[in-house]
């Protein structure tokens, strides 16, 4: 375990470091879970492990079975029902065709079902331009845990379910390459309408780090967990040079 002020990197099994966290201590979790689509992927005609040197369908943890991946799915939400925080908000990136499966498993463990909302990626690879529509949204699925609402700073704002960015750039690949990474505007956009400075953000898919840095940028606390290696040490580095920015080591 990595701490420094207002954060702390756990490595290791995403449940494991949920049980041993405090009830009703996060107010925001947002997070990129696996989709188990591995499976689901290597059977179609597609080129994309050629197209993508780390294909995620190649990394070896999106392959569970499905009923294997409903069960851990759905420990996942008890253990974030009891350390997320009444009305506290929720936001779960995650493959349309797995959408329905994860609002029952949310809505047997306490969270209420706010919005299915789409993040429309710009430049997305043309792969199979030529076959087929190209592949440029995925969803996202906002829940309140244990009530009806929560903070939602839209500043008398209408913000439609619709988010638009381009795909992670290079310059955010300094540290690690992850095959599912998300770009920090797009964690940005949930860290400041969801939570509040100083508030407690918890991804337990960490990945990238993405979360992190936007929660940093926003002054707010972050609890990350990430079980692979690579992507704990890379996700480490890159938000440690965000507290740097910011001047927030002490």
């Amino acid at each position: 375990m990595i701490n420094v002020p207002n954060i702390s990197l756990f490595k290791g099994d995403c449940l494991e470091t949920l049980s041993n966290l405090d009830d009703n201590s996060v107010d925001l979790i947002l997070t990129d879970p696996p989709y188990n689509l591995a499976n689901f992927m290597k059977k179609r005609q597609t080129n994309l492990k050629l197209m993508r040197e780390n294909f995620f369908g190649a990394a070896g943890w999106d392959e569970s079975e499905d009923d294997d991946w409903l069960v851990f799915m759905n420990e996942f939400f008890k253990q974030s029902n009891r350390v997320l925080k009444k009305k506290g908000n929720m936001v779960v990136f995650m493959s349309l065709l797995r959408t329905e499966s994860l609002v029952k498993i949310a809505e047997t463990n306490k969270f209420y079902y706010k919005t299915t909302g789409i993040w429309h990626k710009k430049n997305p690879m043309p792969r199979n331009m030529n076959l087929h529509f190209i592949n440029s949204t995925e969803a996202w699925i906002h829940f309140i845990n244990d009530g009806r609402t929560g903070t939602f700073n839209n500043n008398g704002k209408a913000i439609h379910d619709y988010i638009e960015t381009s795909i992670t750039p290079k310059s955010e690949k300094k540290f690690i390459s992850h095959p599912t990474q998300k770009p920090i505007a797009l964690m940005d956009h949930f860290v400041k309408i969801l939570s509040n400075e100083g508030d407690v953000i918890l991804d337990p898919f960490m990945g990238s780090g993405s979360t992190g840095v936007a929660a940093k940028i926003n002054m707010r606390s972050y609890v990350g967990c990430e079980i692979e290696d690579q992507y704990f040490e890379g996700a480490s580095k890159r938000i440690s040079e965000q507290l740097v920015e910011n001047s927030l080591f002490i």
